[in-house]
């Protein structure tokens, strides 16, 4: 398939009974990281200067990127055993995110598919916009750095609205911003709160099987669709 999601497989319906798609879509919200861009090698390189530092060899990037999705408290847990319970867990956390801030986009890139999605949903005039759980001091300075080539309708971060996903206070703040009806927006992330979020906002939810939760699970989780890359998204518009 190409860039653009034509000539291949259309993006798999994957509701359950009674989960009826309203495809198609007028607006259009996105997950962050493992949806629209790949920051798998950054974090897992945050935790591993911690490995290198206490004499451990790193991890390997296949071994950490499922644990992308899931911050410090994944990559952590898989990267030094480290539970939010234990006594160092604060100081552990923000060596992490100290890391992580001083190198967040080295080697962070987007999906294949995504520059090309990102400039046809702007030629066809469709409302988008970022909903991530990245705190707002971590997503300003990713996106700064890394070239979208589109600017986003909004950005609503972690720590934007009362609650994170899976909740659904962020999905609705952003589609107050953009000034949409949330009834007719879909929104495409790689985790399972994503779309619980999705449903709880009153959305229809595309789960992103090229992300780091894995296909697998992706057609657990009960969205709408489920997208095997980004393009298959311009089918559902």
């Amino acid at each position: 398939m190409s860039a653009l999601g034509s000539g291949g497989a259309a993006a798999m319906p994957a509701g359950g009974p009674g989960r009826a798609s309203r495809a198609p879509y007028r607006s259009v919200l996105f997950d962050l990281d493992g949806t629209l861009v790949d920051s798998a090698p950054d974090l897992a390189g945050a935790v591993n200067r911690m490995r290198r530092e206490r004499g451990l060899e790193p991890l390997p990037l296949e071994q950490l990127r499922p644990m992308a999705s899931h911050g410090a408290r994944g990559l952590l847990q898989v990267g030094l055993d480290a539970q939010p319970k234990d006594p160092d867990w604060p100081a552990l956390r923000d060596e992490f995110l100290r890391n992580y801030e001083q190198a967040i986009c080295v080697h962070t890139r987007l999906f294949d598919g995504v520059a090309a999605l990102l400039q046809e949903l702007q030629r066809r005039a469709i409302a988008w916009g970022i909903v991530t759980n990245k705190l707002t001091r971590y997503t300003e300075p990713l996106l700064r750095q890394l070239d979208l080539g589109v600017p986003p309708g909004c950005v609503v971060s972690g720590d934007t609205a009362a609650r994170a996903k899976p909740a659904a206070d962020p999905l609705l703040l952003a589609a107050q911003r953009l000034g949409i009806d949330p009834a007719g927006c879909l929104y495409l992330g790689d985790d399972l709160r994503d779309v619980q979020a999705a449903l709880a906002a009153g959305m229809d939810a595309a789960a992103a099987a090229y992300g780091y939760g894995g296909a697998d699970a992706a057609r657990r989780w009960g969205a709408h669709h489920v997208l095997e890359q980004p393009g298959q998204l311009l089918g559902l518009l």
